[in-house]
C-alpha cells in the first residue's frame, strides 16, 4: 500500500519523527493507523509494568493525507527509514510489507471521552527531562550492566513529576517522551484524562501514559 501525504513537508515531518523514535530504539516499531485523510503514527517510548502495564508511555503524531486510506499495521522503524532513504524528497510512503509484534501496540487508548484536566508550561517539562537524563548519566557510569541501567531508567522515569501548572502526579517519563520526540514546542501543553490514561498535547504531538 502507498500512502499519499498532503505535501512533501508532511512526509518530512514523519521522517524526523521516525528518526527521533529510532534514537530511543533502533530496532523499534511504529503503528500506522490511517482513517480517511488522517494518519496516526504511534511509537512506544517506555514499557509498562505489571498486569495493567502501568506506566506504558506512547508517542503519537497525526499527519494529513492527500487521499483517503484505511490501514492499521505495526511495522519496523528501520523499514520506514529504508523507504525514506530510497526516495528522500517525495510525498508518498510505500508501507513496508513486513509486520512485527510490539507489546505496547496492543494497548489502545480511548478514542473519545477525553476531559481537559489542566495545562503545563513547556519549559519546566524540558527541565524535568534534562534532569532525568542527567540523573541516569550520573547513576550509570561506564561499564554498568544493562540490567542495572534498565533498572535505573525505570526508577527515574516512573517517579512523579513535581506539580507543574495545575497538574500533578504524572510520571517523569512523560517529559522524557515529549522531549525526545520533539513535542516540546509552544508555551504550554494541555493535559487530558480518560479512564486510566492521560494525554499531554502540544502543537507538535501527543504523549499518552497509562
Amino acid at each position: 500500500m502507498i500512502l499519499q501525504f498532503a505535501d512533501t513537508q508532511t512526509r518530512a515531518d514523519l521522517v524526523t519523527y521516525v528518526g527521533r523514535a529510532r534514537q530511543l530504539d533502533s530496532d523499534g516499531a511504529i503503528r500506522l493507523q490511517a482513517v480517511g485523510t488522517a494518519l496516526a503514527a504511534w511509537v512506544g517510548v517506555l514499557p509498562g509494568e505489571g498486569l495493567t502495564r502501568s506506566g506504558t508511555t506512547l508517542g503519537l503524531r497525526v499527519l494529513p493525507l492527500a487521499e483517503p486510506a484505511q490501514l492499521d499495521v505495526v511495522v519496523p522503524l528501520a523499514g520506514l527509514a529504508d523507504r525514506f532513504a530510497r526516495d528522500p524528497a517525495g510525498a508518498q510512503l510505500p508501507v513496508p510489507p513486513t509486520e512485527v509484534r510490539a507489546a505496547w501496540a496492543s494497548l489502545s487508548p480511548p478514542q473519545g471521552g477525553w476531559q481537559l484536566v489542566g495545562e503545563i508550561p513547556v519549559q519546566p517539562l524540558n527541565d524535568v527531562a534534562a534532569q532525568g537524563i542527567s540523573d541516569i548519566t550520573a547513576g550509570a557510569p561506564e561499564g554498568s550492566g544493562a540490567h542495572a541501567v534498565d533498572g535505573l531508567r525505570r526508577a527515574v522515569w516512573s517517579r512523579p513529576m513535581p506539580v507543574l501548572g495545575d497538574v500533578e502526579g504524572l510520571p517523569t517519563g512523560v517529559a522524557f517522551a515529549a522531549y525526545t520526540l520533539g513535542f516540546l514546542v509552544g508555551s504550554t501543553a494541555k493535559v487530558y484524562a480518560a479512564g486510566r490514561w492521560h494525554r499531554v498535547t502540544t502543537p507538535a504531538g501527543h504523549v499518552l501514559v497509562r
